[in-house]
């Protein structure tokens, strides 16, 4: 509705005196103000996470068998850092955690309608091609410790490709999308992993997703599925099936992500803590009684020959 676009216009009496002396009422009105949910765009400034973002247990893989990454839990050590076992890294000292995703694939398989979904719930038919790059954020709460999703949105089209590469450096996750129901779109999922590979020198996090799961037969999605794990296999990336359409597997998809890439962060910390020389020990200072005047006046004359005199 327009109200929640737009606050109501309200009017304020304010007296005041002419040049002449003669009192009067002026009416105001105030001017409308968009709201532009800015808050809504950059939630890593927000003190808790929504409701729909905390985690508390380690999500499972849309499928055992298609995925190089054997986690069902969070590393023992984190589960103690956010427990408050370790004393080494306490909770204030997350509250900046970010990870980075970027999303690469073929224009038109459906990157934008993915993100949209998760991060707005939205999922708008008209088409409308990713120009250069787009960004979301999001807020989580995993296990009580605050954590920050970068999803760098990338363009499909070639004229971009140049300008999107320059986003892929330090990415924590890469993420591959493919259209199910377009077989073609899957084989070059590879050279788009090679490109985003080379502007990283870490090894991020690689998960093969195909979209537009609700346009595809029974039949086709099976035939589909099996072609996309072969492939997810030979690119040692974690295959999921997800529909910005209907909204299935897509929370659970970006659920996981974000728990692989929190769990990595907070072990990367707790190593480097771990292993960080201990302070400098500050040089011990020596304390000594401060001389009256007449005491150093008798040191000054034994260094001189009137002391001899005496």
């Amino acid at each position: 509705m327009a109200a929640d676009f737009i606050q109501n216009i309200t009017t304020q009496n304010y007296p005041f005196k002419n040049r002449h002396g003669n009192k009067g009422i002026m009416t105001k009105k105030s001017t409308p103000r968009l709201n532009t949910g800015a808050d809504e765009q950059w939630n890593m400034i927000r003190a808790k996470a929504k409701k729909d973002r905390n985690i508390e247990a380690f999500p499972r893989a849309y499928r055992d068998d298609a995925t190089p990454y054997a986690m069902s839990a969070f590393s023992p050590k984190v589960t103690d850092v956010c427990s408050g076992k370790n004393a080494k890294l306490t909770k204030s000292d997350n509250e900046l955690n970010i990870s980075k995703l970027i999303l690469v694939g073929d224009v038109s398989v459906g990157k934008t309608s993915l993100v949209h979904k998760f991060c707005h719930d939205l999922f708008n038919r008209d088409y409308k091609a990713t120009i250069g790059v787009d960004f979301e954020v999001e807020r989580f709460d995993i296990l009580d410790i605050p954590f920050t999703l970068q999803i760098w949105d990338t363009a499909g089209q070639e004229r971009f490709r140049c300008i999107a590469a320059s986003y892929y450096r330090g990415a924590n996750v890469i993420v591959v999308v493919f259209d199910l129901s377009d077989l073609k779109s899957l084989e070059s999922c590879k050279r788009w992993l090679d490109d985003a590979a080379d502007g990283n020198n870490g090894t991020p996090y690689v998960f093969l997703v195909g979209t537009k799961r609700d346009s595809c037969s029974t039949d086709s999605f099976r035939r589909a599925e099996t072609k996309a794990i072969e492939t997810a296999r030979e690119l040692k990336a974690e295959y999921w099936a997800v529909s910005a359409k209907t909204g299935d597997n897509v929370q659970e998809l970006f659920f996981r992500i974000a728990s692989m890439a929190f769990d990595a962060l907070l072990l990367r910390e707790i190593d480097v803590r771990s292993n960080a020389p201990p302070p400098p020990i500050a040089p011990s200072i020596k304390l000594t009684r401060r001389k009256t005047p007449r005491q150093l006046a008798l040191r000054l004359l034994r260094r001189t020959k009137c002391w001899k005199a005496l």
